[in-house]
């Protein structure tokens, strides 16, 4: 059997990256089998083989030791091979949607891991988690678990994203305070909790908390839990749920009052302030975005937005905040794997509410970034395609550069995730370009940021807020005659997101977002500008 063309492509031209997904290669393998030249690629640090008939992973995997991103999602694998635990190199690594019913101790070799994705499988035994100083986000949802993670004396410094959704746990051990003090963001929702431990309101960083769907014994704690927000809900474990860890410190009732008492209630109070972010309330002329969570579930289900104003771009404080949004695809975003940042110029935006949905490539049709004329959504993915092999070649790279290197994330999709405008134009095409329709310059005064993943909301809520963060010292809120050096101010007007019924979704920045702690930033909530 002769390589695959996309195998021999690849090798020819020592590419980095190879992607084998959807029906076409679903057929080959079927056929023939995985074909056994793509290990003989060992300078490749980016390896797709999703949504296919794949059953098995090759132990030949192994002789891949400069991967850094594996994403083998969407097939038929049944065990996990322990020989992907020997590479090096590993940062993300995406074993979702397939068959896999236990995962090997030697996990915790995985040093350089940033990103682990093992959802809707059949995963009835995790290891114990050890040491992963770069861990970032953890989402193990849909699978068969009976009991929390193991993470007892775990280092995880940097981990702020644990999902275990939709398993069957029943309870949660009073340590995780100790162990997972980084997190933000928890979802333990849909299991079979009765009751949780009262450490977890010690989790001072804790921005969102989901425990819908257990069967919790505290009739009042359940009611709560479904109707009300993450700080609520907090408050409640503070003051009702008993420590299980008695060695716990009682820290989180101090942190609450004292949070209450450092937040400015008025204008006067910030002025004394090095830098200030000014959340004016929602009001109902604001635009929302009603979401269509039937379309966007199983694409891109996430997504968060704000509007920025009274903004004072220069042209050079324009182009830089342009080289930021790179910089945080990059960081932050983790090269779009975690969540893509899109901004808009709201001047040019019609008056009305907008959609967040999702279209077949062919029936998505909008003017990207830069070009003159519209394209499909099938369209401009070939195009794309194309223009990155021809640049590659012509600057003899191994790798795609730009938009390009982004491309592989709606590979084999039968849904293409959009946010429409009232008029029914799309605006924004995630995560891979905005519209021409609403391009910025340094003349426009206000934007609408959006945030959008398909990992969690959370993962939303901790780009966004690093997103306002860095626009803020940026200093592109300020007047323009202030001096050089002085203080910041910017200026965010809180936008909701809504079903098709019109309940409320999420609406950001919350109460409990935008906590910069440790800084010199300071928070004013207005009810009116």
């Amino acid at each position: 059997m002769g390589a695959w063309p996309e195998v021999t492509i690849a090798k020819s031209e020592n590419r980095h990256e190879i992607k084998l997904a959807g029906a076409e290669i679903s057929k080959l393998i079927s056929e023939e089998g995985l074909d056994k030249n793509i290990f003989e690629l060992t300078n490749i640090n980016l390896l797709n083989i999703s949504d296919t008939c794949l059953e098995a992973i090759p132990n030949d995997i192994k002789r891949l030791v400069n991967l850094q991103t594996l994403l083998l999602f969407g097939n038929k694998i049944a065990d996990f091979n322990e020989n992907i635990t020997s590479f090096p190199k590993l940062k993300v690594l995406d074993l979702s949607r397939n068959q896999i019913k236990s995962i090997p101790e030697s996990l915790n070799n995985m040093k350089m891991l940033t990103s682990i994705n093992f959802s809707s499988n059949e995963i009835e035994i995790m290891p114990k988690i050890g040491d992963f100083p770069n861990l970032i986000c953890v989402d193990i949802s849909n699978n068969k678990l009976k009991t929390f993670l193991d993470v007892e004396n775990a280092n995880l410094p940097h981990l702020t994203d644990l999902n275990l959704k939709g398993n069957m746990i029943d309870s949660v051990p009073g340590y995780v305070a100790r162990t997972l003090q980084a997190l933000k963001n928890l979802d333990i929702g849909d299991n079979q909790l009765k009751t949780v431990p009262g450490e977890i309101a010690s989790m001072s960083k804790l921005k969102e908390l989901n425990l819908k769907g257990n069967k919790l014994t505290d009739k009042r704690f359940l009611k709560l839990v479904d109707q009300c927000r993450t700080k609520q809900i907090m408050d409640y474990i503070r003051d009702h749920c008993p420590k299980v860890d008695q060695s716990q410190p009682n820290v989180g009732k101090n942190k609450s009052k004292k949070g209450k008492k450092d937040e400015p209630q008025t204008e006067d109070d910030i002025n004394d302030l090095c830098h200030s972010l000014k959340v004016l309330h929602v009001e109902d002329e604001v635009l929302k975005i009603k979401i269509i969570e039937s379309q966007v579930a199983n694409v891109r289900p996430y997504i968060l937005c704000c509007v920025i104003n009274d903004l004072n771009f220069t042209e050079e404080s324009f182009k830089k905040f342009i080289q930021l949004q790179t910089k945080l695809h990059d960081t932050v975003c983790d090269k779009r794997n975690i969540a893509t940042i899109a901004t808009h110029d709201l001047a040019k935006i019609p008056p009305g509410d907008l959609t967040y949905t999702a279209k077949s490539p062919t029936a998505l049709t909008l003017t990207p970034l830069s070009r003159l004329r519209p394209y499909t959504g099938e369209h401009l993915f070939q195009e794309l395609i194309a223009e990155a092999e021809a640049l590659r070649k012509k600057k003899k790279r191994n790798v795609y550069s730009g938009i390009h290197k982004y491309l592989y994330l709606l590979e084999g999709k039968s849904q293409y995730p959009c946010l429409v405008d009232s008029t029914g134009k799309v605006i924004s095409f995630p995560p891979i370009t905005n519209a021409e329709d609403t391009k910025m310059s340094h003349q426009t005064k206000s934007i609408l940021v959006e945030v959008t993943s398909q990992c969690s909301l959370g993962s939303c809520k901790t780009v966004m807020d690093k997103v306002l963060e860095e626009f803020l010292m940026l200093g592109i809120g300020d007047d323009p005659g202030k001096a050089e050096g002085s203080s910041h101010t910017l200026t965010v007007q809180q936008v909701k997101v809504v079903d098709l019924e019109g309940n409320l979704k999420n609406v950001y920045p919350s109460r409990t977002d935008c906590v910069y702690e440790g800084t010199n930033i300071k928070v004013l909530r207005l009810n009116k500008k």
